[in-house]
């Protein structure tokens, strides 16, 4: 079992949800976190909640390449290294494809799918030099379509099909590639607020300890690709 205590980790769309799931999970191994969103309060509060010692809130929009790229040489100058990064942000707009405005479309992809990219093309060398561990968050949605979903499914589908081609890329450098596909899970995906009603679901704290296992697996052991769905529906 790999120790993780005393690494490093980088976790866009940190601040709630999955995103935040991960981040508490992490924290609590040891590890030092740095949060990335677009929402300041939303970060303040989630720092807050982990305890500042050892978490970096970084504002950051994936769009905007100088951005990550801006965000990594901050956690480097902070934490002096990067080891694992988590690219959790994310957006669903869901309608037929006949009523989907451009914007709709454009933001699902540059953020979903483009952003992924810029996060891990701006970390890179910094796994490379690490042996490090790059984690997109997926969804069933991108191995499943569905009616109104065109647009998300198009960015999901993508990003599998990316976190995939880069683990063949990286994985001669000691870099590891995983993504985790959910399905329904409690978090506050497209506004939602979570109530009772979401405890069927999986929850942002069980994707966070998936996680914590992919960091302490063997090295020789690559789960490259996981699905992950609720025992039950309601």
């Amino acid at each position: 079992m790999q120790n993780i205590e005393n690494k490093t980790a980088y976790i866009t769309g940190g601040a709630k949800g999955i995103g935040f799931g991960i981040a508490e999970a992490l924290v609590k191994n040891g590890v030092k976190v740095a949060i990335s969103g677009r929402d300041t309060d939303a970060l303040e509060k989630a720092q807050q909640a982990l305890g500042k010692q050892n978490v970096l809130i970084l504002q950051s929009d994936i769009r905007n390449f100088n951005d990550e790229r801006k965000a990594v040489e901050h956690i480097v100058s902070e934490f002096g290294k990067l080891d694992i990064v988590i690219a959790n942000a994310g957006i669903g707009k869901f309608a037929p494809i006949d009523e989907m405005s451009l914007e709709e479309w454009n933001t699902m992809i540059d953020t979903n799918l483009t952003g992924a990219f810029h996060t891990l093309k701006a970390a890179v060398e910094q796994l490379k030099e690490n042996k490090g561990y790059y984690i997109s968050i997926a969804s069933l949605a991108g191995a499943n379509f569905f009616a109104k979903g065109a647009g998300y499914n198009a960015s999901k589908f993508g990003l599998v099909g990316f976190t995939q081609a880069a683990m063949l890329d990286l994985r001669d450098y000691d870099v590891k590639c995983t993504t985790i596909m959910p399905g329904s899970v409690t978090s506050n995906f497209n506004s939602h607020i979570p109530s009772e009603e979401d405890k069927w679901k999986i929850q942002p704290s069980d994707i966070g300890q998936m996680v914590v296992d992919l960091l302490r697996m063997n090295p020789n052991v690559l789960p490259s690709k996981i699905e992950v769905r609720p025992t039950k529906t309601k």
